[in-house]
């Protein structure tokens, strides 16, 4: 049985997209500019991914960890596209691919304990000695280094997603965690959108020039206070959140959302790269679009945690 409030908060996002749908398609069909042509192809984009999630999130947890485990598969091999890899490395990538269902194994079983090393301490250790034991030491620390990276990125970071959705005080899967899964990954992506929408509208003062020059100070300030905004509103409601709790969650949110934009914006330069892939027209790659998620994931999680607000 699906939460009264679940359904609610699923039919507002519905209702408000399909608004602003209705809203683009007008203007595009009025005045076709590129821009707006960019923002319909984008919104298209949001109905594929919104209808899948909430598919996932209502098929129950085990459905939705399918899911999640899916998303660092796409991720991490998005990831390893764009990187240069050696010959002699090609056994242990294969490898590195198992640990997806091996830490979604331990996500599922809620066995914390485990998941919060496996990828930092025992996959790095793992990888180091079977590079090692290739015997090919040119490129070597290239190699470990964002092979490791790529890991705790697309997998470790990522997954704490479904730990948000099983965390529970004697541990196994419940349910009623979707409406923090929920909760969260709506903040992340809202959080983007309002971002994105003050930076266009009144950005003037540029945030980090050499990292990311569309980001401005404007569009950080307008997302976070829209965030934070809406973390008080829908918190008290959506969770058992108090409304100081909530609003704490919503500065976390908009601070973490910012910084994994901005960080996959340096590793995109860095490659010499507009967008990490092509599979979300208007948006580009996986990773494009999961990049505020993968540090909001580990920060709420950790707040939750601690806090015991689950």
């Amino acid at each position: 049985m699906i939460p009264d409030n679940i359904m609610v908060f699923l039919e507002i996002i519905i209702v408000t997209l399909s608004i602003v749908t209705t809203v683009i398609y007008g203007l595009v069909k009025y005045k076709p500019t590129a821009e707006l042509k960019e923002i319909w192809l984008r919104i298209r984009t949001w109905w594929m991914m919104i209808i899948i999630f909430m598919i996932a999130i209502l098929l129950g947890p085990v459905i939705s960890l399918v899911f999640f485990a899916l998303l660092s598969f796409l991720a991490l091999r998005e990831f390893l596209s764009l990187i240069p890899t050696r010959s002699v490395d090609r056994p242990t990538l294969l490898c590195v691919y198992l640990t997806i269902p091996m830490q979604y194994l331990l996500i599922a079983n809620g066995n914390y304990e485990i998941f919060v090393i496996f990828v930092p301490l025992i996959v790095f250790l793992f990888l180091a000695s079977s590079m090692v034991l290739a015997g090919e030491t040119p490129g070597f620390i290239s190699a470990i280094s964002t092979l490791n990276w790529g890991l705790m990125l697309t997998v470790y970071l990522l997954g704490y997603v479904g730990f948000v959705l099983v965390i529970t005080s004697d541990g196994g899967l419940i349910t009623s965690n979707a409406v923090l899964v929920l909760f969260l990954v709506f903040l992340t992506e809202l959080n983007d959108v309002a971002q994105y929408t003050f930076g266009k509208l009144f950005g003037t003062t540029t945030a980090i020039i050499k990292v990311s020059p569309n980001k401005t100070a404007e569009g950080f300030a307008g997302g976070l206070s829209i965030t934070i905004l809406s973390a008080v509103l829908i918190g008290p409601w959506l969770t058992s959140f108090t409304t100081w709790e909530s609003l704490i969650a919503g500065i976390l949110i908009g601070v973490a959302g910012f910084l994994g934009d901005i960080t996959i914006s340096a590793v995109k330069r860095d490659l010499g790269i507009k967008d990490t892939g092509r599979l979300l027209p208007g948006h580009g790659g996986v990773l494009d679009r999961v990049d505020s998620l993968l540090f909001t994931a580990p920060v709420f999680f950790h707040y939750i945690y601690q806090f015991k607000l689950y």
